[in-house]
């Protein structure tokens, strides 16, 4: 399959037709580029809260709510490209009301018009702190046409045994949807794929949201870019980086990925880190104290 992963620009939008143009656009850029798979960015969303105005969009609760009075008609437009034009697509993700809670949540469409959705599991200090916004729904494993696909959300690609989890599963490719305020947040979100990578000898793809807002809250400085990352092992790069995009520039990064690759270097790298894994587990309880003065 081939994989376009965003660095994707929030806009102040002046119309819903505003957005609908955006989207289609950049759905149209990457299947030019013969992409299978779209990767939009957590919180890429955010962009919605601009069409309820300025205070709504400037405040905690005004955007959470005006994000939401558009999930339906955003989440439309995404199965509707998703089936015309033969794609999956990972839609950018939202925070949106779930019962009593709010949560962080991203869809994943098929052109077939199904969706699955996963949520964010563990919030940072920002989000659980200031914006209210709780772990979701359990992860998921999506069974697509283009493999098996599970998603961790931005730091929790930080959190090797969620990602372990899904491996055990069955996952061979897990989508990073991204956003991190500064630099040093692109790097533990990149580092943590890039481990996640190599410890469960898999694919990870990340995406970011890019670019300065100061309109929309919360989201109003964002830094990074595309990253398609594998272990660094025999049919992959030597570094573990697939492709990289350019760091705050706007746009896709693409590369084509086999997932045959991924099944023969579980089955007989050079090293067998997920197979290995669970040598670490008796280990783990015989730290010997040994003091040395």
């Amino acid at each position: 399959m081939k994989i376009a992963t965003a660095a994707y620009p929030l806009s102040w939008l002046s119309g819903w037709s505003d957005y609908e143009a955006k989207i289609t656009q950049w759905v149209a850029e990457a299947v030019g580029q013969g992409a299978d798979l779209l990767v939009f960015p957590e919180y890429g969303a955010m962009e919605l809260a601009s069409l309820s105005g300025a205070e709504a969009a400037g405040s905690v609760q005004g955007s959470i709510a005006a994000v939401g009075e558009w999930l339906e008609q955003a989440n439309a437009l995404f199965s509707r490209l998703s089936s015309e034009r033969g794609v999956h697509i990972l839609s950018p993700s939202a925070p949106l009301r779930d019962g009593d809670r709010t949560v962080n949540r991203a869809g994943l469409f098929t052109p077939s018009s199904a969706v699955g959705w996963q949520d964010k599991q563990i919030m940072t200090r920002f989000e659980r702190d200031d914006w209210g916004i709780e772990g979701g729904g359990p992860l998921q494993l999506f069974d697509t046409a283009l493999g098996r696909i599970g998603v961790l959300i931005c730091y929790d690609s930080e959190f090797p045994l969620l990602a372990k989890a899904l491996a055990d599963a069955g996952a061979e490719l897990i989508l990073v949807p991204s956003c991190t305020e500064a630099l040093e947040g692109y790097w533990r979100v990149r580092i943590g794929s890039m481990a996640r990578a190599l410890e469960l000898q898999c694919v990870t793809v990340m995406s970011s949201l890019i670019g300065t807002e100061p309109r929309l809250y919360a989201v109003e400085e964002n830094t990074g870019t595309g990253g398609i990352f594998g272990p660094p092992d025999k049919g992959f790069p030597p570094t573990g980086v697939i492709a990289c995009g350019t760091l705050d520039q706007p746009g896709w990064t693409i590369a084509e990925i086999n997932l045959d690759a991924i099944r023969a270097v579980r089955a007989d790298g050079h090293v067998l880190n997920l197979a290995h894994w669970q040598e670490q587990v008796p280990r783990i309880g015989q730290v010997a104290k040994t003091r040395l003065a």
